[in-house]
């Protein structure tokens, strides 16, 4: 039997619990799961992608199915080139699933291929994002229940903000 491969893209910026979430979850669905972290040098940044693929090499590092990369351009090109069967989707509340739904028949235009799966997070994530553990962090808060210590680490470093 042919081996299931996923791919989870995103820009990871920084990854989050709510990510980890969804790789753990992923893993006992397919049998590899590439995290690809999406090159957009017309998206802003706080993290360069070398830096955000580091985190998540140290968070995958005890997940031997999960295996770290990069990409550039359409999400469903990256996947067919790599061989794999799904894209992986988190779908937090409401007001994500119009647009999941719009990628989702997009890429399946582009790639009949090639599945969409949307995985609801865990309850403690369902209203957490990259942009609001940025947004918390840089305010002096509590970021620790959001992000892994080192990725929390790496945040306060980068903000310039001593815990």
């Amino acid at each position: 039997m042919a081996e299931r491969l996923a791919v989870y893209a995103g820009s990871f910026d920084p990854p989050t619990l709510g990510h980890v979430d969804l790789i753990e979850r992923a893993t006992k669905i397919f049998d590899k799961i590439i995290v690809a972290v999406a090159v957009n040098e017309a998206k802003s940044s706080l993290f360069s992608v070398e830096e955000r693929m580091e985190m998540l090499v140290e968070i995958a590092s005890a997940m031997p199915s999960v295996q770290i990369d990069r990409f550039r351009g359409l999400t469903v090109n990256f996947a067919r080139d790599k061989g794999a069967i799904a894209l992986i989707r988190g779908l937090r509340v409401v007001s994500d699933f119009e647009f999941e739904l719009t990628m989702a028949i997009n890429n399946h235009k582009l790639n009949a291929e090639i599945d969409t799966i949307s995985l609801m997070p865990s309850e403690p994530y369902l209203f957490l994002s990259s942009r609001l553990v940025k947004e918390i962090a840089a305010f002096g808060g509590p970021i620790d229940h959001f992000v892994t210590p080192a990725v929390e680490a790496r945040l306060r470093a980068k903000l310039g903000i001593t815990a």
